[in-house]
């Protein structure tokens, strides 16, 4: 699988948002009411991720859930990381 070029990530991105791309990834920061919900979003997210065979690099304090994709077998960022991140916003939408 080929990395995406940058001009076709940012067109992408700027129909998502809160999603910037830098260091090679996309990004985002999702905010919750409380612990509680920041990791049952990441459970769904997980089960998601894992059904995808794709996995995100994350970071969680207390109700913010930082995330971010790549795909490390093409250095770079590729539709798998748009697919996940298109279902990470259904998933935090529901």
């Amino acid at each position: 699988m080929k990395p995406l070029q940058n001009a076709e990530i940012e067109s992408r991105l700027e129909k998502m948002e809160g999603w910037t791309f830098n260091e090679n990834a996309i990004h985002t920061t999702l905010e919750f009411e409380n612990f509680k919900e920041a990791f049952a979003g990441m459970t769904r997210i997980a089960f998601e991720a894992e059904a995808q065979q794709h996995h995100p690099q994350w970071y969680n304090v207390y109700n913010t859930l930082e995330i971010s994709l790549s795909t490390h077998d093409a250095d770079g960022v590729t539709d798998k990381d748009f697919k996940l991140a298109e279902k990470i916003e259904e998933i935090i939408s529901a």
